[in-house]
């Protein structure tokens, strides 16, 4: 089963596809006015959920389509409610259903505001102004007031459907000008630029507002998607479940190539990423700095090579994989800490073009690649699966021609390109396989950003990979291994290290297999004839 659900609370979208898709919706016979109430009375709503919000009343910002007409019909509603509601129209109105609301939000006595509201206006301002597609920025003097309006009352603005003046598709202010939410009330299907990290800022919370969609607009399964992972959906995920009678090397084996004089710390945290996965067996090549007292500190990672004293291990991983029987590991990582490389990256990583089971280049792996005369090509030469974690300035330097003006757009091209299955790791980190197939992280936490956290993940990631059979390593179980680690960052808070992260991830790993044993060991006593 694909994870997370490919349903309505999941499937990003583009714009243009969500405004085809409604299209055919109302072709279908569904009369626009019907729609619009539908989705007006559902954000009136969720504002009523939130009477502190609207205790200063309210200004509703009318535009001059269908989204002023959904803005029209909240501000209906609030005001028969009892909320003092009043109207500002900076446009003229074009789309005559939003004309026929607003003629009879005056017959009700709405009030309608003749010259430019105060930005300091004590009132929950309602922006409903563009909504979906928009590609214009922003007139100077409304993008002015909106401007005005957050430095004088930050906070204190709820957008419809989009932010005014932000790009649905990418997230970025047009021009540099957009107005920034409290909360977005997104209709029927979250829009792929609203959990962009450009659009954070003006988008606030983000709250999906459920508009009945059709199940046969939704896309066939198979179709590659861009779905949304939030922490919920973990407790849908399918874990590995090694034989009841599995030993260590059943349960996966995972190679570790990290650290040099200068960056022991990479080291370790990986390493305690690795074990947080529960992976069976651990292997590792470390500077000898590290080596020394290894078996102090991680009793559990067996010695496989050292970096001799003066050397960076940076230079001399080659020496310790050519000595090594590759085919006795699921996982390798390489990359935390390494430092610069060697300067024949096509010979130092030959033993790794034959290693079947799957590569994850983190950090210095990654630029060691960038800096080889191949590049990312020496990818697809690779006989086994590659994972590649790059932050932005990696993923510059490892693909210099692709634009990062769109993550997920750059990931994507990325991944078909390489063959690799790859995470472009930001506040919403996007993960995309070469099928086309992708997923983004939907919350986000800005205490969860500190040093070390990249070696947990790689680390985790090698472990989770080393566990699974080899049908299950594309997207999903990148995004799986991404998502738990985020996850336990969350849980952390400010006052943690990523020492303190990888043992979190560790008891939300322990946690979430014992619930999966004992939901597999009841449906397998349930599925037992003699119980039956």
């Amino acid at each position: 089963m694909t994870w997370p659900r490919p349903d309505v609370a999941h499937w990003l979208v583009r714009c243009e596809l969500m405004a085809a898709l409604e299209q055919d919706w109302l072709a279908s016979g569904l009369p626009v006015p019907s729609l619009m109430e539908k989705v007006g009375l559902a954000m009136a709503a969720w504002l009523l959920e939130r009477p502190t919000w609207l205790n200063a009343g309210v200004l509703v910002l009318v535009g001059p389509g269908h989204n002023g007409g959904d803005g029209l019909v909240v501000a209906r509603e609030l005001a028969q409610a009892g909320v003092a509601v009043r109207l500002w129209l900076p446009l003229p109105i074009r789309a005559s259903l939003t004309q026929q609301h607003l003629d009879h939000a005056r017959w009700l006595g709405i009030p309608v505001l003749e010259s430019v509201p105060d930005p300091a206006d004590p009132a929950l301002w309602i922006e409903a102004l563009f909504g979906l597609g928009q590609s214009r920025p922003l007139p100077q003097a409304l993008a002015s007031l909106l401007r005005r309006r957050q430095q004088q009352r930050p906070h204190q603005l709820v957008s419809l459907d989009l932010p005014a003046g932000l790009d649905g598709d990418h997230g970025h202010a047009l021009k540099g000008e957009a107005a920034v939410a409290r909360a977005t009330l997104t209709v029927a299907l979250i829009k792929e630029g609203l959990v962009q990290d450009a659009a954070l800022e003006h988008v606030g919370e983000l709250h999906r507002i459920d508009a009945g969609w059709p199940d046969r607009l939704m896309p066939d399964p198979s179709t590659p998607l861009l779905l949304g992972v939030t922490p919920e959906d973990l407790q849908d995920l399918a874990w590995p479940q090694p034989p009841c009678s599995a030993m260590k090397y059943q349960r996966g084996r995972v190679l570790v190539i990290a650290g040099s004089d200068r960056y022991r710390g990479a080291t370790l945290l990986a390493l305690r990423g690795a074990l947080a996965s529960g992976v069976g067996s651990i292997q590792a090549v470390v500077p000898e700095a590290v080596a020394q007292t290894l078996w102090q500190v991680l009793p559990e990672v067996v010695l496989a090579g050292a970096a001799g004293p003066a050397a960076e291990a940076g230079r001399l991983w080659p020496e310790a994989v050519a000595a090594l029987d590759l085919s006795r590991f699921d996982a390798v990582l390489l990359g935390p800490g390494l430092g610069p490389g060697s300067a024949d990256w096509d010979r130092a990583a030959a033993p790794l073009l034959a290693f079947s089971g799957v590569l994850v280049l983190d950090a210095d792996g990654l630029n060691q690649l960038a800096a080889s005369p191949g590049g990312w090509r020496w990818l697809t030469q690779r006989q086994g699966p590659t994972w590649l974690t790059p932050h932005p300035a990696e993923f510059r330097r490892l693909f210099p021609t692709l634009a990062l003006s769109s993550s997920v757009a750059a990931a994507r091209e990325a991944a078909s390109c390489s063959g690799a299955v790859l995470v472009l790791k930001g506040a919403h980190s996007v993960i995309a396989a070469p099928d086309g197939s992708a997923r983004q992280l939907l919350h986000t936490d800005p205490h969860v950003a500190r040093t070390g956290l990249g070696d947990v993940l790689a680390g985790f990631a090698a472990g989770w990979a080393a566990q699974r059979p080899a049908m299950t390593w594309g997207a999903e179980a990148l995004a799986a291994a991404v998502a738990l680690h985020a996850e336990a960052a969350r849980r952390c808070r400010a006052s943690s290290t990523a020492g303190d992260v990888a043992q979190a991830l560790a008891r939300l790993c322990r946690r979430q297999q014992r619930q999966a044993g004992r939901e597999r060991f009841a449906g397998d006593f349930m599925r037992n004839p003699q119980f039956s």
